[in-house]
C-alpha cells in the first residue's frame, strides 16, 4: 500500500545572489514581509531550496516515489541529484515529480527547487492588485507507491474521478479510477458518513444509492466517501479515496440560485489566502480560522479569488456546506503568449478539485477587459477555456467576473453559463445607487441570463474615523454606511444569482499606500491578522444569521468632538434600547437591521445598547477638536485609487469595451 511521508522539515534556502543557505521549514515564502510593506519593490527573482535525504525502505525496482508539492510560486524547476525532473509554470496548483530515474539507492540524495517569481508574460497572473509571494508556500510530501498504483502524474490529480448525480430519491455515482496498468483489477465502493459500504462494483461502473442523503449546504453538508482499490492476488495493493456529495442546483434568471430544488440565495465573501507576517505560507489552522470567521458572519458561499486555493480549504468548505466559486488567475490583462498557461491552469484546477461537492462555479476570468488587447483573441481564449470546462466538468456552472466598465452586450458576458459584475459604485466611483441602475438595466436587456455581483467593497481602516464620513476617506464609519446601502440593494433583488463582498480579509498588495498602512488592501471585513472584526462585519451577521445578535458600532472611535454624535447598532432583532451612563434613552425600532440615535455630550460618556438579554457598550472621550490621528494623512489613498479607476476606465474606453 502507498506511504506518504511529511517532507516539510530540513530544507535550506537562499536567494540567487547569496553565497550560503539558511535553514527553513516549509511552507515558506521569501516575501512574507517585503510583499506587504508597500513600495511595490518586493523581491522578485530566483531563489533556491535544497533538502538532502535518504530513503531506507524504498525499492525503485518494485516501487515508485513522487515528490508532491502543494504549490510553488510561480516558475519552478525541480532537480534530483543535479538532474532535471521537470518544470512548472503557475503558482497555485499541485505538481508531482517521479524520483526513480535519478534516485541513488542506499545513498544520500539531494532535491533542489529553483523557483522565481520574476515578471513573465507567458504565465498568469502578471497584472493584479495583490502580491505574488514567491516560494514553496504549501506543504510538501513524498509519496511511495507500488509499481501497480493509481496514476499520480496526471495533472497533479488524485487519479480518481467521481460523478454523483441525483434522480428523485435515488443517487447514482460513476467512480472512475485510473491505474497506471490498464489491465489492473480495480474495485470501487461508496461508503456513507459512518464508513459503511452502501454500494460497490467494478471500476467505471455506475452505482445506485436508494434514499440518497443530499449535501444540503450549511444545513446538512452530508459527505460520502468514494474508494477505489487495486487488487492483486485477492488483496488491495494501492488505494485512493475522496469524499463526495450528492446535490443538484440551477441558476434561474428571475429567482436566483436553487440548491436541491429550493431557493438558496448565494450571499457571501471573497477570500485571498495570505496573512500578515506570513504571506501565503499559512497553516491548516489558519485555513480553519478563516472558514470559521466566514461562517460567523453568516455567509453561505465563498469566491476563492483569484487562483486555485489549498486543497485542504476546499475540504473544509465541503465539510461546512459552503458553496464555492473557484477560478484561475486569468486576470486584468489578456496576453496571447500566455494562452497555453491559462488552459494549463484551468486543467489543473478542474482535474485536482473535481470531486469537491462545494464547488459550483468555475471562473473563466476576472476583469479581463481592464487593459487594452486584441478583443478577438481574448474572446477565442474564453471560448477555449469554457469548452474545456463544459467538456470535462459539465455538471458545474462556468462564469466570468466582468470589470465595471464592460458593456452590457459584450460577448464575453455570454461565453460561460452565467456572468457576474465587479461593481464599486460608492467607492472608486460616486453614487452607490448606480449599482441599482446597472442591475436593473442588465436584467432588462438580458432577462434570460442569470447573473450576479462578484465584487463590491470599500476600504475600512480601524484607526480612521469620522463623524461625517465620505467616500474614499477609508474610515470605518464610511464602510459601514456603504455596506448598509449595498445590502439593501441586494436584498431587493432576488434574481441576483450570487453576491460576494470584496473582501473577507485585508490582504497584501505591495503597490498600495493608503491611510498610513502601505502594502495592503483594507477592504476586508476582518483585519489582515484576523484579530479585529470591523463594524461592517456585523451588518452582514445581522442580515445573514438567525441566532439573536447585537453589535454597537464605534468602539474604536473613542475621541469625539463635544456636542452631538451618532450612535449606531447592528442587529437582527426588531427593537433595541439605548442607555447613556446607565440611564435609558428609550427604545428604538430597528430598520434594515440598523438602530440609530443621536447623543448629546459635553464630557466623557458610556453608551450601551440592550435587547433580549444581549448588551454592548462603548466609551466616548469628549475632546474640543477632531483627533488628527483619525484622518487619512498619507495623501496617497485618494489619488492612487482615483488614478487606478481613471486609468482603467480610459484603457477600456480606448478599447471600445463600453460600447
Amino acid at each position: 500500500m502507498r506511504k506518504i511521508i511529511d517532507f516539510n522539515e530540513g530544507w535550506k534556502f537562499k536567494k540567487a545572489a547569496e553565497a550560503t543557505f539558511a535553514p527553513v521549514t516549509l511552507p515558506h515564502t521569501w516575501n512574507a514581509k517585503d510583499g506587504q510593506d508597500g513600495g511595490d519593490d518586493y523581491y522578485r527573482d530566483e531563489c533556491q531550496y535544497i533538502k538532502r535525504f535518504k530513503l531506507e525502505e524504498f525499492d525503485p525496482e518494485t516501487q515508485d516515489a513522487f515528490m508532491d508539492f502543494g504549490a510553488i510560486n510561480d516558475h519552478a524547476k525541480i532537480y534530483l541529484n543535479g538532474e532535471l525532473l521537470g518544470e512548472h509554470k503557475g503558482g497555485y496548483s499541485r505538481q508531482r515529480y517521479l524520483l526513480n530515474p535519478f534516485f541513488k539507492l542506499g545513498k544520500e540524495n539531494e532535491i533542489m527547487v529553483r523557483v522565481t517569481n520574476r515578471p513573465d508574460n507567458s504565465l498568469y497572473p502578471q497584472s493584479a492588485d495583490f502580491t505574488f509571494y514567491g516560494g514553496i508556500y504549501r506543504e510538501v510530501g513524498l509519496i511511495i507507491v507500488p509499481k501497480n498504483h493509481f496514476d499520480l502524474a496526471f495533472w497533479g490529480s488524485k487519479g480518481l474521478k467521481c460523478v454523483p448525480l441525483v434522480d428523485g430519491e435515488k443517487g447514482t455515482i460513476l467512480i472512475q479510477a485510473f491505474p497506471v496498468k490498464q489491465d489492473a483489477e480495480v474495485k470501487v465502493a461508496l461508503l456513507d458518513h459512518e464508513g459503511k459500504v452502501v454500494a460497490e462494483g467494478n471500476n467505471g461502473e455506475t452505482l445506485e444509492i436508494e434514499n440518497v442523503h443530499l449535501w444540503n449546504g450549511l444545513e446538512d453538508p452530508y459527505l460520502y466517501t468514494a474508494r477505489a482499490q487495486i487488487i492483486e492476488n485477492g488483496a488491495p495493493v494501492d488505494e485512493v479515496s475522496d469524499r463526495v456529495g450528492f446535490r443538484y442546483f440551477k441558476a434561474d434568471p428571475k429567482l436566483g440560485f436553487f440548491l436541491n430544488g429550493r431557493p438558496y440565495p448565494l450571499r457571501g465573501v471573497s477570500r485571498h489566502q495570505d496573512r500578515a507576517g506570513k504571506g501565503n505560507a499559512i497553516s491548516h489552522e489558519d485555513h480553519e480560522q478563516d472558514v470559521n470567521l466566514i461562517l460567523e458572519c453568516g455567509a453561505n458561499t465563498i469566491r476563492l479569488a483569484h487562483y486555485q486555493h489549498n486543497d485542504s480549504f476546499y475540504d473544509l468548505c465541503d465539510e461546512k456546506g459552503l458553496v464555492v466559486w473557484s477560478e484561475i488567475p486569468y486576470i486584468s490583462k489578456h496576453r496571447n503568449e500566455a494562452d497555453d498557461n491559462a488552459l494549463q491552469q484551468m486543467k489543473e484546477l478542474v482535474y485536482q478539485t473535481y470531486n469537491h461537492p462545494c464547488i459550483v462555479f468555475r471562473g473563466l476570468s476576472n476583469e479581463i477587459t481592464m487593459k487594452k488587447c486584441d478583443k478577438k483573441d481574448r474572446l477565442t481564449t474564453h471560448k477555449t477555456l469554457n469548452a474545456f470546462v463544459k467538456k470535462e466538468d459539465p455538471h458545474r456552472l462556468s462564469i466570468t467576473a466582468g470589470f465595471v466598465m464592460i458593456g452590457d452586450n459584450n460577448p464575453l458576458n455570454f461565453v460561460g453559463d452565467t456572468f457576474a459584475f465587479n461593481f464599486y459604485f460608492g467607492w472608486y466611483a460616486p453614487f452607490t445607487w448606480l449599482n441599482s441602475v446597472r442591475f436593473w438595466w442588465f436584467h432588462l436587456l438580458h432577462g434570460k441570463t442569470a447573473f450576479g455581483l462578484s465584487e463590491y467593497g470599500a476600504e475600512a481602516m480601524t484607526n480612521l474615523h469620522s463623524e461625517h464620513p465620505r467616500r474614499m476617506d477609508n474610515s470605518e464609519e464610511y464602510a459601514g454606511i456603504y455596506h448598509e446601502k449595498l445590502l439593501k440593494i441586494i436584498e431587493k433583488r432576488p434574481y441576483l444569482l450570487c453576491t460576494y463582498v470584496w473582501n473577507m480579509f485585508d490582504f497584501g498588495a505591495d503597490g498600495r499606500n493608503q491611510g498610513g498602512d502601505p502594502g495592503k488592501n483594507h477592504k476586508g471585513l476582518v483585519t489582515f491578522d484576523r484579530k479585529i472584526k470591523k463594524d461592517p462585519f456585523y451588518i452582514y451577521q445581522a442580515y445573514w444569521t438567525k441566532a439573536p445578535m447585537l453589535h454597537l458600532c464605534g468602539s474604536r472611535y473613542v475621541n469625539r468632538v463635544k456636542g452631538k454624535t451618532l450612535v449606531k447598532a447592528y442587529t437582527n432583532l426588531p427593537e433595541v434600547e439605548f442607555f447613556l451612563d446607565g440611564k435609558s434613552l428609550g427604545k428604538v425600532a430597528v430598520k434594515d437591521h440598523v438602530a440609530k440615535i443621536k447623543v448629546t455630550f459635553q464630557k466623557d460618556i458610556d453608551v450601551s445598547v440592550k435587547a433580549e438579554g444581549l448588551e454592548e457598550s462603548i466609551h466616548i472621550h469628549a475632546v474640543k477638536k477632531k483627533d488628527p490621528s483619525y484622518e487619512n494623512h498619507s495623501g496617497s489613498s485618494y489619488s492612487w485609487e482615483k488614478k487606478k479607476a481613471v486609468d482603467a476606465g480610459r484603457e477600456v474606453r480606448i478599447d471600445e469595451e463600453s460600447k
